[in-house]
């Protein structure tokens, strides 16, 4: 494998540059479920690993069986003449009874699951009794992470993953319906599909994305090609640095910029090919909080963590 420096591929023609990179359906969920499992051998945060792996194994089966709504086609067209993304949560239709019968499906897989902690199963079931007694609060829940805001309603970070789960399942389906080639650029630093921030970049290995860099989206799982040694909160390319934990994995660094003060994780294949943006992300938390003490701001969160309001 050979790293491609800057200047290389920016003189590049962007034609060879895969810009965008799609899921593959029938592993997306699956393997981040196996690399969850995995990290979780050795982390301090191993029962909550072993959990999400098991949502993770439930999303796979539902997306497996996931026919999602056709997006709205004059709304896809306004949103490429305007080079903006086609399925932004504010302005793509929700199909709701399909969510809520999605997070449904996920807390049942996981209350049966074998191993699943007793307060873990207790905590889906009391969710599960919400969704069909009071669905306009998953709604509210909903919105509140679509919008990764806190203004709107007091989110409980215990039903967050897994409402946050099926909204994964929900966009994951929909993006897949769309030609890459015909996707809009869109606005800098969001998933030009659904406008999301990015969770993470991984620098991958093999074939066409060998060696380049891809912001990877936690809401549709669509990954967008960005040159390297660039901010992808601010676009700046001075005073980028990479910081990772001494004696920890080279494959975990962040990648801070002077100039907004923010970070992002990036994970690079060659040093482990199994890195799963979204699984690693969740496992590296003390990366978080030295970043944190070094002054920096993480620029997005996790799909699968969220914090209660004023944390």
């Amino acid at each position: 494998m050979r790293i491609l420096p800057r200047g290389e591929i920016e003189s590049l023609e962007r034609t060879r540059v895969a810009r965008l990179r799609f899921p593959e359906l029938a592993g997306v969920f699956s393997d981040r479920a196996s690399r969850l499992r995995s990290l979780a051998e050795s982390s301090p945060l191993a029962d909550y690993l072993k959990l999400m792996a098991v949502l993770a194994d439930a999303q796979q089966r539902a997306l497996r069986e996931f026919t999602p709504p056709a997006p709205d086609a004059k709304q896809v067209e306004q949103s490429f003449e305007h080079n903006m993304p086609p399925l932004q949560p504010a302005t793509a239709p929700r199909d709701a009874p399909a969510v809520l019968g999605l997070l449904a499906r996920l807390l049942d897989d996981v209350i049966k699951a074998d191993g699943v902690p007793a307060a873990a199963a207790e905590a889906c079931a009391a969710l599960r009794k919400r969704v069909d007694s009071a669905p306009e609060g998953i709604e509210e829940i909903a919105d509140a992470l679509l919008a990764a805001g806190y203004d709107s309603v007091d989110v409980d970070p215990a039903a967050a993953p897994f409402v946050m789960a099926a909204l994964q399942v929900y966009w994951t389906g929909m993006a897949a319906a769309f030609d890459k080639d015909k996707v809009p650029s869109g606005p800098f630093g969001v998933c030009p599909v659904c406008g999301t921030p990015p969770v993470a970049s991984v620098v991958r290995i093999g074939g066409k994305y060998d060696g380049y860099r891809y912001l990877c989206c936690p809401l549709c799982s669509v990954e967008t090609h960005l040159v390297r040694v660039t901010c992808s909160h601010c676009s700046e390319t001075k005073g980028i640095a990479y910081h990772h934990i001494e004696g920890g994995s080279e494959a975990i660094k962040a990648e801070t910029c002077e100039s907004c003060k923010s970070y992002r994780k990036i994970f690079y294949q060659n040093k482990d090919q199994f890195v799963e943006p979204v699984a690693d992300d969740l496992a590296s938390l003390a990366l978080d909080v030295l970043m944190g003490e070094e002054g920096y701001t993480r620029s997005s969160g996790n799909p699968l963590l969220w914090q209660a309001r004023g944390d």
